[in-house]
């Protein structure tokens, strides 16, 4: 039994031998002077036979060649240098652009109609600010007009309709010497003074229905339209010889007033005369006719209409031997 004990303790002697045999010079001497503890793992790395110590670092990595590494800096590229601070936000309010401001010449602004027609008068053409100008055509319709404005003095045509004029004054149309046609339709005229429309050697053409008007101003002779429709119109307001001196009078009409009598001294140059819708109930017996001329005709006066009024045409035949035809209206 105990030469068993002794034989297994001398062949642990003899291993233990051989393995330190094996190990190189370095180790044995390391392991023989140096006890290996537990903090000093990283101080000898084994690799199989390649051992790696901390020492010999700087043969596997030449320090001394560093400088031939190539410096990558120099190939990117050059970026300008641009501030990073973010923009001054301005506000809405505070525009960039230069405050408008209104214009310095008084003319060029939009003035109201009743500073056109008093402040600019001087100034050339006024109304052609409020109105429309065409050549020698003037239209100021619906323009809320109180009066006549100021006229170029090449004024030849007037349009003046659907305003609140209800007066028309003696220099209205002072120096208009061109002027050939006045439409003032759908105002509320009511008055006319008599040197408002004399003085007009070249108006032809008055047209003045849908007014208010009652009694007819002095006309001038050159006249070839007379248009009173619509009106408040009276026998009374209209002098006996009010149409003689008319040469040129062509179309007369004066429907729809409040006539009670057909106007006398009719000229000869008359074509259509309209006078319905009246309060007419008689009629004299030279109206048309010249009863001192029984072979006189009037060829021209063609179209004559008393509709629409309570007098009997029918009482009355003697009046109408002149005539290519008879009147319109009531033969009963």
């Amino acid at each position: 039994m105990k030469l068993l004990a002794l034989l297994s303790l001398l062949a642990l002697m003899l291993a233990q031998e051989a393995r330190t045999a094996s190990l190189p010079k370095t180790e044995r001497e390391t392991e023989g002077d140096q006890p290996h503890g537990e903090g000093d793992s990283y101080a000898v790395l084994q690799l199989g036979d390649y051992v790696l110590s901390l020492d010999d670092y700087d043969q596997v990595i030449d320090l001394s060649n560093y400088d031939e590494l190539t410096d990558y800096r120099e190939q990117l590229p050059k970026v300008k240098g641009t501030s990073l601070a973010s923009p001054t936000r301005t506000s809405f309010t505070q525009s960039t652009r230069a405050p408008r401001t209104s214009p310095s010449n008084p003319t060029m602004a939009r003035p109201t109609t009743r500073g056109l027609l008093v402040s600019l008068t001087s100034h050339g053409l006024p109304t052609c600010l409020i109105c429309v100008c065409l050549g020698s055509s003037v239209y100021c319709d619906d323009a809320d007009l109180e009066n006549v404005p100021p006229l170029p003095q090449t004024t030849a045509y007037l349009y003046a309709r659907f305003n609140r004029t209800s007066h028309i004054r003696a220099g209205d149309f002072k120096g208009l010497t061109k002027l050939k046609r006045i439409d003032l339709s759908s105002n509320f005229i009511s008055s006319i003074d008599d040197d408002a429309l004399l003085l007009l050697p070249a108006l032809q053409d008055l047209i003045l229905p849908e007014n208010k008007l009652a009694a007819l101003p002095v006309l001038p002779t050159g006249i070839e339209v007379l248009d009173i429709r619509l009106n408040q119109l009276q026998s009374s307001g209209i002098q006996p010889e009010a149409f003689r001196a008319l040469e040129k009078l062509q179309f007369l009409y004066l429907a729809d007033n409040l006539l009670d009598s057909i106007p006398r001294s009719l000229p000869l140059s008359l074509r259509s005369l309209h006078l319905q819708n009246n309060m007419i109930e008689t009629m004299q017996r030279d109206t048309f006719c010249d009863a001192e001329r029984p072979k006189h005709t009037r060829r021209q006066l063609e179209d004559i209409r008393l509709d629409g009024n309570p007098i009997n045409l029918n009482l009355f035949p003697s009046a109408y031997f002149c005539l290519p035809r008879l009147p319109t209206g009531r033969f009963t």
